[in-house]
């Protein structure tokens, strides 16, 4: 779908590099800027998913003759992935300015943590501490427990790398209508308070509480985990009332005066205990026979690998194995059709054809024309 779409990525973690192949996952054409000692690893490396589908080039950022390399690269691309800490590309003469004087219509995304000012801009963290400060971390977790990080689903991927995905699309739309490029601040701090905006809803509607563990769905019994007698787990999301009808009658529940009454909150902590006993007295697998499927709103909980296995999850082709990783096709789909992305690239892999193909400036050569 993104044929055409010319992408520099300078290489970093995280967030940039999992944009870049989204965005690759979807049909650009990619270029990742490797350093030289990354490149040096040779076989040590291991193979990293985030690399898929791009070409490598090495390039020494620090010398002129690497600068160039990159500013010729912008000169045709449509945009440039980059997540350094403010300044630092600008140091290096590789900025905003320097680069849109080469293309004007370049499209310069930056992925940060913190964004580009602020009290904090230059300052280290990771998705845990951006998560945090942005209010998204402060409901994950029970009741008088410490906040669990949900690993970096929230920050780096849906705050961070999501934000930039559709942050640089708009920026390459608007340049093909102006001719004007733009500069994207993805802040992972943005993105993740933006995500809240569901949650801040629900607090207007009294359905979500400054408490942790008080509100429907941290500390009510129809909208949560437990454990099952194999210390494998489960999820429920009965919220709407005939959604919690057929969980009750599922579980022979239906008559018991303890469930009657859904959302006196102040029921909640016995009626989960309740729960929780109940399904601690099975296998997951017991669970799944008599829930699964229906409108109870259920699932197991399921690791990547049994995730892999189970039959919906099998049947749609989401998950694939290649390079002895496991991973997980491009989403969303077009037209039914399931993509296989391309293979994962190695540091530097592509540097002397693309060297040569910018030095007899063959932009054919360079990019998938």
């Amino acid at each position: 779908m993104l044929n055409g779409i010319k992408i520099v990525e300078i290489a970093g973690i995280g967030p940039g590099p999992f944009c870049a192949m989204h965005l690759a996952d979807l049909g650009a054409d990619v270029i990742v800027v490797e350093r030289s000692d990354v490149a040096a690893g040779g076989k040590n490396l291991v193979a990293n998913p985030l690399n898929r589908g791009k070409r490598s080039v090495v390039a020494d950022l620090k010398t002129p003759e690497g600068r160039e390399t990159v500013l010729k690269l912008v000169e045709s691309a449509d945009a440039l992935i980059e997540g350094m800490r403010p300044g630092v590309m600008e140091r290096l003469g590789l900025g905003p300015q320097e680069c849109q004087n080469r293309n004007p219509g370049l499209v310069y995304g930056r992925m940060t943590g913190w964004g580009q000012n602020g009290p904090m801009a230059s300052a280290a963290g990771h998705d845990n501490n951006y998560i945090a400060l942005s209010g998204a971390l402060h409901h994950c977790g029970n009741a008088g427990e410490a906040p669990s990080s949900p690993i970096t689903l929230i920050g780096d991927i849906g705050g961070g790398a999501l934000y930039l995905t559709i942050g640089l699309l708009a920026g390459i739309f608007g340049a093909r209508q102006s001719g004007k490029g733009s500069v994207v601040d993805a802040a992972i701090v943005d993105g993740t308070a933006h995500m809240m905006q569901l949650m801040m809803y629900l607090e207007g509607k009294g359905l979500l509480r400054e408490q942790r563990g008080k509100s429907m769905h941290d500390g009510s019994h129809f909208y949560g985990t437990y454990r099952c007698a194999d210390d494998h787990y489960i999820s429920l999301g009965s919220l709407e009332p005939q959604f919690y009808a057929v969980l009750l009658e599922k579980l022979g529940l239906q008559d018991d005066p303890n469930f009657t009454r859904q959302w006196d909150m102040s029921g909640w902590p016995k009626q989960r205990a309740l729960l929780a006993e109940l399904f601690a007295s099975h296998k997951r697998d017991h669970w799944c026979e008599l829930l699964e499927g229906t409108d109870v709103c259920f699932a197991p909980v399921l690791s990547p690998r049994e995730a892999s296995q189970h039959r919906h999850m099998s049947e749609r082709n989401v998950y694939f194995e290649r390079d002895g990783l496991l991973q997980a096709h491009p989403a969303p789909r077009f037209d039914g059709q399931v993509v296989t992305p391309g293979a994962i690239s190695s540091p530097g892999a592509d540097t002397a054809q693309i060297l040569a193909a910018l030095a007899n400036n063959d932009l054919a050569k360079v990019w998938h024309l």
